[in-house]
């Protein structure tokens, strides 16, 4: 089969490569109608070389048809039309039964002392193979695989693997009063459903961005916009009786605009022996924290900042002093994705499409066009929001 793969910093490119089989009796194969490019999916290509060897398999959000299954999966037969969440959990454990799926005790990364193992996405995280290829292998298939109609198009079901649900978390552990402003960091495509997600639910909403073309798609459903400038802090808080959002949503993570020393000292890491890398990696600052000091800064006291962006530094810089004496509440985490199909299922096939899950993508291209493509959205080329691969 046809897979796009990982071959070194900022180079991907599609291979043959084998056809995944049943491994256990809890496993499916897929055959991928559809399969996105996600903002973390960037992190590899720029950052996470260390942790990836040449010609793993790229793709955590995925979509096709059921081709094969074990013996022991009871609950999906060939032919049954699936969302694969990202996260790969058991459904029984401890943590499962929680609703803590990333935390999933039966997959869970323990020499990496990382949580459950995820699609496509490094050592650290179980180097699964990824979904941005014509088929694949999804272990514990009665739990992680999503069964869905087939009237509707692919558009209104893929994002339930990932961005969709992750914007659901992070508006959910935004913990909004009833008539607090929920305010958004980044316009991409998480910060995108985070914004209509609380206009849905009924919320003033504010969101920033530096592009237009992504303001102007937000503002579509409702949400007042800000560009990214200097006095953005000041304007936030103008627009809100001078006390801030009640809550913010930081959807943009360690690869923010600003701090050039962070940004030299990322690329610097990256062209360091992997040995080397790793360890500096699991022990340093190196994100970019714009975003999240912008948010603890702007949100009212009391507030609630729900990060949604992705972190990875052990050793970054906050701002305690502020956050202690605002009474600042900070929630986190891989989504859940398992935890919150049953209340978006329904969302998303509403004829009228409350969250336009419809109107997100700006790119969908044959899976052999991927290269060009993660060029293309990590420089926000095109007017490029959101890519999605047909195989």
């Amino acid at each position: 089969m046809k897979a796009l793969t990982w071959q070194g910093k900022r180079k991907v490119t599609v291979e043959e490569v084998p056809d995944p089989v049943i491994q256990q009796p809890t496993d499916a194969v897929i055959r991928v109608t559809s399969t996105a490019i996600c903002g973390s999916d960037l992190h590899l290509y720029e950052l996470f070389g260390p942790f990836l060897t040449k010609g793993d398999i790229l793709g955590h959000e995925s979509m096709g048809i059921v081709e094969e299954v074990g013996s022991a999966v009871t609950k999906l037969v060939p032919g049954d039309r699936v969302v694969i969440p990202f996260v790969i959990a058991c459904g029984e454990c401890f943590m499962c039964a929680r609703g803590l799926n990333t935390q999933c005790e039966t997959t869970q990364n323990r020499d990496q002392e990382a949580g459950a193992a995820l699609y496509g996405y490094t050592e650290i995280y179980g180097s699964v193979p990824g979904g941005q290829a014509e088929r694949l292998r999804v272990p514990l298939a009665d739990f992680n695989a999503t069964k869905v109609g087939h009237e509707l198009a692919d558009d209104r079901y893929l994002f339930l693997s990932d961005i969709l649900p992750t914007a659901w978390q992070g508006v959910k552990y935004a913990e909004l009063p009833e008539d607090g402003v929920l305010g958004v960091l980044g316009l991409g495509p998480v910060g995108q459903f985070a914004s209509r997600i609380g206009v849905h639910l009924g919320h003033r909403v504010i969101a920033v961005d530096p592009l237009p073309e992504r303001r102007a798609m937000a503002e579509r459903y409702g949400v007042e916009t800000m560009d990214l400038t200097d006095d953005m802090v000041e304007r936030l808080r103008d627009a809100t009786d001078g006390r801030g959002p009640a809550s913010i949503v930081d959807a943009v993570g360690m690869e923010a605009h600003g701090n050039p020393g962070i940004s030299f000292a990322q690329s610097a890491i990256g062209a360091l022996p992997d040995p080397v890398a790793k360890k500096i990696m699991g022990n340093a600052g190196i994100d970019r924290m714009d975003a999240l000091h912008t948010a603890l800064d702007a949100v009212q006291r009391g507030g609630t900042v729900s990060l949604s962006g992705v972190y990875v530094g052990e050793a970054d810089p906050m701002p305690m002093k502020s956050m202690f004496d605002k009474q600042i509440t900070v929630k986190m985490g891989q989504c859940n994705v398992q935890r919150w199909r049953d209340e978006l299922l329904p969302i998303v096939e509403d004829p009228s499409d409350p969250l336009g899950v419809e109107d997100l993508t700006t790119h969908r291209v044959p899976l052999e066009r991927a290269p060009e493509m993660y060029e293309t959205f990590q420089k926000k080329d095109d007017g490029c929001i959101k890519v999605v691969l047909t195989p």
